[in-house]
């Protein structure tokens, strides 16, 4: 049995890959900012899978937060098996029309507080000779998305951090997954719709947030370095990589124009 700990787990993906988890035997530290939605999340969870669960409210977009919650986790005597970063937030819109204070909310959480809980939580990891992280990364992390600029930027980084920090622990036992679904059925993504009246997604494109979920847990259990949940997805991403630069660009600048109305 593994101690998980999962970043974002009081909705969408975070939630459902805490059942996942939950699921397969294993006991969670539930991390996000609200403490009411973790709680009652953790008592179901405990009560279906006869698990334990402990909740650690924190919002990890302020500096300190990861470096607070590993001190948590040491206070409970407990160590991280699997860590899951799953926080993460999404704004959608002309870059110039978007708040700077926007902007730096999504670098904060999407790649400083990301950054953060893997220095904390990775090093352990490495001296034990054993571990796992699942990075949840995004197909736009794939190609510059006009629309969501900044929001692509981040998960670019998520993405390039995963594969370089597969490679740099080859041999010692840990391994790092990047989740990058697409579209899915989450609370972000319909609260960016309902923001937007030009970002409008064919149901066809929209995955079911368990289905993502599960297989990201098989990924991150395999210790696969990259898994793309969906084979409309795959497709995108495996043109996106083999496709000139130039093209790329002009292909999504059509598509993120058009969603801007």
């Amino acid at each position: 049995m593994s101690t998980v700990m999962i970043s974002g787990a009081s909705s969408g993906i975070g939630e459902a890959l805490a059942k996942e988890f939950a699921t397969g035997g294993n006991d969670l530290i539930l991390v996000a900012r609200s403490a009411d939605k973790l709680e009652r999340l953790a008592q179901q969870l405990e009560s279906e899978n006869q698990v334990q669960v402990w909740v650690e409210p924190a919002d990890l977009a302020r500096r300190g937060a990861a470096k607070k919650l590993a001190a948590a986790v040491r206070d409970r005597e407990l160590e991280v098996d699997i860590l899951v970063n799953c926080a993460g937030v999404l704004e959608h819109g002309r870059f110039a029309r978007i708040p700077a204070k926007t902007h730096q909310s999504l670098i904060d959480l999407n790649i400083s507080g990301l950054t953060a809980m893997l220095s904390y939580f990775l090093p352990p990891m490495i001296e034990r000779g054993r571990g796992r992280v699942l990075n949840v990364a995004s197909i736009a992390g794939y190609q510059p998305v006009p629309s969501l600029a900044t929001y692509a930027a981040t998960k670019a980084y998520v993405l390039s951090l995963s594969e370089s920090l597969s490679e740099e622990l080859a041999g010692t036992g840990v391994t790092v997954t990047a989740l990058c679904p697409g579209f899915t059925a989450t609370n972000m993504v319909s609260t960016a719709q309902e923001k937007s009246r030009g970002l409008k997604i064919p149901d066809f494109m929209i995955a079911e947030v368990e289905d993502v979920a599960a297989q990201g847990y098989k990924a991150c259990l395999k210790g696969e370095v990259i898994c793309v949940p969906g084979a409309v997805n795959i497709a995108a991403t495996s043109v996106g990589r083999a496709m000139p630069k130039w093209l790329l660009r002009r292909i999504w600048g059509a598509i993120g124009r058009h969603t801007l109305g």
